[in-house]
């Protein structure tokens, strides 16, 4: 306590020699406004969900200076009031708010208020740290004096107003008015003033958004201080503690949001931010954005705290996306791993590879051997892929070969339609790969993002029409009164029928394949999708849709590292979907996705192909685009009699010689 008393006496000491000495200011001269000006009429862009409710504001992030004139006279006394009553009387410090302090600063047995002036809490602000050392005070004291002898009240009152810090990221009253009020300053009501003018005590704790109680209580001792100096009448006082303040809550969706600021920049330039006065209509669903967010932060919690993960889901007819999470956390990181990361997809990108076999004339019954085969890489080096765990199966038809995701399999019918066709045909379903890449591609080595990943999905779960994803609707511009549509845009790139095979063999492998911990789901409601694992069980994915839904997940961490045996799109990012997907549709039908007339259905013997015969040990019903299906019987199980006989001499036309059959399509390059 004497030690206290001590320092807190010599501190006094010290600041009544300050103030006998004639400094000269080392401070540059020149205009006090440190940021351009607040530009007049300024509204902020607000963004509302598909069903008109309000998601959240897109603000500029630079900071705006305003002059002292737009600030409201009552916010300078309520600061005046509660900050430094002697504002105008001072000359940068207050000796008696000092002995004031030290009394308190006594009592409580440690340094618990500094009887600062406005004059100092600018010097603190702008040049010093906000440690509670008497060495720091004389700094500041020092120059408060010196910013006294060079500039007016009125102006250190403005920089004042410019420079403090109101919570939330709102640096100065300009962007404390905007961010809690959506207003310019001067349009601030009284009380929205006593509300802001307790703010600097406490930012953290005091800002219009924190604790109600906390908040009220502190408007409180504004509005006392103010009746206490005669600035208020007690009816005033009384008047403004009942007048109801509706503050502007936090925004939603931020990942989202930052996302329609990037569109919007995009579409017309940086300035459109600083200019404002727009109403964005998003594609969102605030309450599947919501139920996003919470999924996937709470499923990547659950695997480890240190990974990351993203999330997207859209309708695949119009490619409205309904929600989109780039993160778990966006306070912590606002990185976007759904718009914009690039990640290796893995065996997600195989739904494609197969679907482009199907559309030159490849079945889903072809049998396939998945013995590894090496390939020439040039420069005297060979490729060998081999299946994940290096499992071999034999022979397999495309429709297991997909469902269990083999490998080898998989590179092999790559090699048939070849990478340029392959590259050239993901293009056109809205996944750009590289041409010059090679056969490993089908193993998915080529980054891309999940956003791009899922709207190359919307042809095989749309009929074979591609549609653009879109975040933004419309946007209305409060200005000039103006609409601006931003209508659908959709593309048939693949055709009906390799679409709705491709999806029957993806069910396959949520029943029994690479996610058959979905069956119950899959059984429920008919759905399809692909899991994804890279090399060192990296990244770990899911795409899987309905037929209104469209899905896509990615688990890993920001730095790439192995995630450990067993981090795979089955186990990790699978749960996180399903657990999306259930609530996400729970109050819509279970319909199926629609059978095109130009499909097919035949029953086969699946170990060779042919079609079944009667004394078949095994049929099956496969499904083939209409003139690709299998003509002759089985001939190992009695098919020889049952095929027709072929034609005899007399029957061919011309000489006899027998007609050609037509070489079987080629893929287009």
């Amino acid at each position: 306590m004497h030690s206290l008393l001590k320092r807190s006496i010599l501190s006094v000491i010290l600041v009544c020699s300050l103030l006998m000495l004639t400094a000269a200011s080392a401070l540059a001269q020149g205009g006090i406004a440190r940021y351009p000006h607040l530009p007049s009429g300024y509204s902020s862009i607000k963004v509302f969900d598909r069903h008109g409710r309000f998601a959240g504001r897109i603000l500029p992030e630079k900071r705006f200076w305003i002059s002292i004139e737009q600030i409201p006279a009552f916010l300078q006394n309520a600061v005046i009031a509660v900050e430094d009553a002697r504002f105008y009387e001072h000359g940068g410090i207050d000796l008696r708010g000092i002995a004031r302090a030290l009394v308190k600063d006594v009592v409580k047995g440690k340094l618990v208020e500094g009887g600062s002036t406005i004059t100092q809490q600018l010097i603190k602000n702008k040049y010093l740290t906000g440690a509670k050392t008497i060495e720091r005070k004389l700094e500041e004291a020092r120059l408060a004096m010196e910013y006294e002898k060079k500039y007016s009240k009125k102006q250190i009152l403005e920089m004042y107003f410019n420079e403090i810090y109101y919570g939330n990221g709102a640096w100065g009253i300009a962007q404390a008015a905007r961010i809690y009020f959506d207003k310019n300053p001067d349009e601030l009501t009284d009380a929205e003033c006593a509300l802001l003018a307790g703010v600097p005590k406490n930012p953290g704790r005091y800002n219009p958004l924190g604790k109600s109680s906390d908040v009220s209580r502190r408007r409180d001792v504004v509005l006392t201080r103010m009746l206490d100096l005669e600035m208020i009448s007690a009816k005033q006082k009384q008047k403004l503690r009942t007048r109801p303040v509706t503050v502007v809550q936090r925004g939603q969706a931020p990942y989202y949001l930052a996302h329609i600021r990037d569109e919007l920049v995009r579409k017309f330039g940086a300035r459109i931010i600083d200019q404002g006065g727009l109403e964005v209509t998003a594609a969102m669903d605030l309450n599947l954005q919501k139920l996003a967010e919470k999924t996937l932060r709470d499923g990547v919690k659950k695997v480890s705290p240190q990974l990351q993960g993203a999330l997207i889901s859209l309708d695949p007819a119009t490619g409205d996306v309904l929600a989109a999470v780039g993160g778990v956390n966006f306070a912590k990181s606002n990185y976007d791993r759904a718009f914009v990361a690039r990640r290796q997809p893995g065996s997600t990108i195989k739904p494609l590879i197969y679907a482009a076999a199907l559309e030159v004339g490849i079945t889903a019954d072809s049998v396939w051997d998945d013995t590894p085969v090496a390939y020439n890489r040039g420069n005297n080096q060979t490729w060998k892929p081999f299946n994940y765990g290096r499992e071999k199966y034999g022979a397999l038809t495309l429709r297991q070969a997909l469902a269990y995701s083999n490998n080898v399999i998989t590179v092999k019918l790559l090699d048939t339609i070849g990478v340029p066709y392959f590259t050239g045909f993901a293009r056109n379903a809205g996944l750009p790969l590289r041409a010059s890449n090679d056969l490993s591609l089908a193993l998915g080595t080529e980054d891309v993002t999940l956003h791009d990943l899922v709207a190359a999905y919307t042809p095989l779960a749309n009929g074979g029409v591609k549609s653009e994803p879109r975040t933004i609707l419309r946007i209305y511009d409060k200005k000039h009164r103006s609409w601006a549509d931003n209508p659908a845009s959709a593309t048939q790139v693949l055709s009906p029928a390799a679409a709705y095979i491709t999806t029957r063999m993806l069910k396959d492998a949520m029943v029994y394949g690479t996610a058959k911990s979905l069956k119950p789901f899959s059984q429920k409601r008919p759905s399809a999708g692909k899991t994804g694992t890279t090399d060192d069980y990296r990244d770990a994915w899911f795409i899987g849709y309905t037929p209104h839904l469209l899905t896509g997940v990615w688990v890993g961490y920001d730095k790439p590292r192995p995630g450990g045996r067993g981090f795979t799109g089955g186990v990790v990012a699978a749960p996180i979907w399903r657990q999306f997907m259930e609530p996400a549709l729970a109050s819509g039908p279970a319909t199926d996705f629609p059978q095109p007339e130009t499909v097919v259905t035949v029953s086969v013997d699946p170990a060779t192909g042919s079609l079944a015969t009667p004394d078949c040990p095994e049929k099956r019903d496969e499904l083939f685009i209409e003139g690709t299906q299998p003509t002759v019987y089985c001939p190992k199980h009695g098919g020889d009699a049952l095929n027709p006989e072929p034609p005899s001499p007399s029957d061919l036309p011309g000489d006899g010689a027998p007609v050609a059959e037509p070489p079987p399509p080629s893929p287009p390059l």
